[in-house]
């Protein structure tokens, strides 16, 4: 009887061992290569990378308070915004740069929407059909993703963390895919 108690003794203490390993592993996989820091600085401002770093790259998907983003180094200037559209969660991380009427967009790979990358507007093409002739002209749709102010100090890139008051459209996307970001992309 002593055997059969000690014995599954060493079964719970080996299933314990298994599962703080796989907990680990779990967490150590949201700090991969291509994943910013995340680290909270002591003014509120959260670590990204290496502003060289992400020069070289053009961009970064990292991980504040939970939620997935994506940082951008185009033409001079970097930008932040939550790594899903705002539309149906597509990853924009794989999404091309476009310059539309002056504003450079992220446009999603899965649907083709565009958003400016300095303010997060949703942008289409519409004509006002009272005119005598309608051309079609880049409109807005409004602010639709998040953005993030994005601090360069030192040779390192912060950004503040999210106002959480305010409300976007890209939020139910972040929300979503905050644990499993991975899961939209085999749509």
């Amino acid at each position: 009887m002593l055997d059969l108690i000690i014995l599954s003794l060493h079964f719970f203490i080996c299933f314990l061992i298994y599962i703080a390993i796989w907990c680990k592993r779990k967490d150590g996989n949201s700090h991969s290569s291509s994943t910013g820091g995340g680290e909270m600085e002591p003014d509120g401002l959260i670590f990204i990378g290496k502003e060289d770093d992400i020069k070289k790259s053009q961009r970064i998907i990292a991980k504040i308070n939970d939620r997935e983003i994506v940082v951008f180094y185009h033409k001079g200037k970097f930008h932040a915004l939550d790594s899903r559209c705002y539309h149906e969660g597509g990853p924009l991380f794989h999404g091309e740069i476009e310059d539309i009427d002056g504003q450079a967009c992220i446009v999603c790979p899965w649907h083709k929407f565009k958003i400016t990358l300095e303010t997060g507007e949703g942008l289409y093409e519409g004509v006002n059909p009272l005119e005598p002739s309608p051309i079609p002209k880049w409109q807005s749709k409004g602010v639709k993703q998040r953005i993030y102010k994005v601090t360069i100090d030192n040779g390192n890139v912060y950004v503040c963390p999210p106002d959480l008051s305010v409300s976007f459209d890209s939020d139910y996307f972040s929300d979503k895919y905050k644990n499993g970001g991975e899961l939209a992309m085999r749509k």
